[in-house]
């Protein structure tokens, strides 16, 4: 097993309409308005995010996003992710219901040294320390869609 692999998968319920969520989340630079642990966004240029991120954990990740694919009529965001973690991220988002179902994977290996030399120790807390981003990015969703 390689310690320093993840692959990450979060489903949101959402009570508005799938064009609504896809609007909020094609917007990485408008992350840090709504999700408490996004803590910085630049953007180099339209395809490019340079994200700082943190969670209940006391560090900070880097991140360079580039879009790879940008599909609203499937209601997919995918970019290549590189920078204290390497690999992919998805979103897709579909009518469910009356609203929507976001649903997230990410697939990383994790490049930080410290976090590297802790990979087997640490790795129940990456995951959980994952899980509370998510739950948080969730909630601030929530509140903002509910607000515009």
């Amino acid at each position: 097993m390689d310690w320093n692999h993840y692959r990450f998968r979060a489903l949101w319920s959402l009570p508005a309409a799938p064009a609504d969520v896809f609007a909020v989340l094609e917007r990485p630079e408008d992350y840090p308005r709504w999700w408490p642990q996004v803590r910085s966004v630049s953007r180099p240029d339209a395809a490019t995010g340079v994200l700082t991120i943190r969670s209940l954990l006391p560090y900070d990740l880097t991140l360079t996003v580039r879009e790879t694919r940008h599909d609203p009529a499937a209601g997919v965001l995918e970019a290549a992710v590189s920078g204290d973690i390497e690999g992919w991220a998805r979103w897709t988002v579909t009518p469910a219901g009356p609203g929507t179902l976001a649903r997230y994977e990410q697939v990383v290996d994790v490049t930080k040294p410290l976090l590297r030399r802790l990979a087997v120790p640490a790795r129940p807390l990456l995951r959980a320390n994952h899980a509370l981003m998510m739950a948080g990015g969730r909630r601030g969703l929530l509140r903002h869609l509910r607000a515009v």
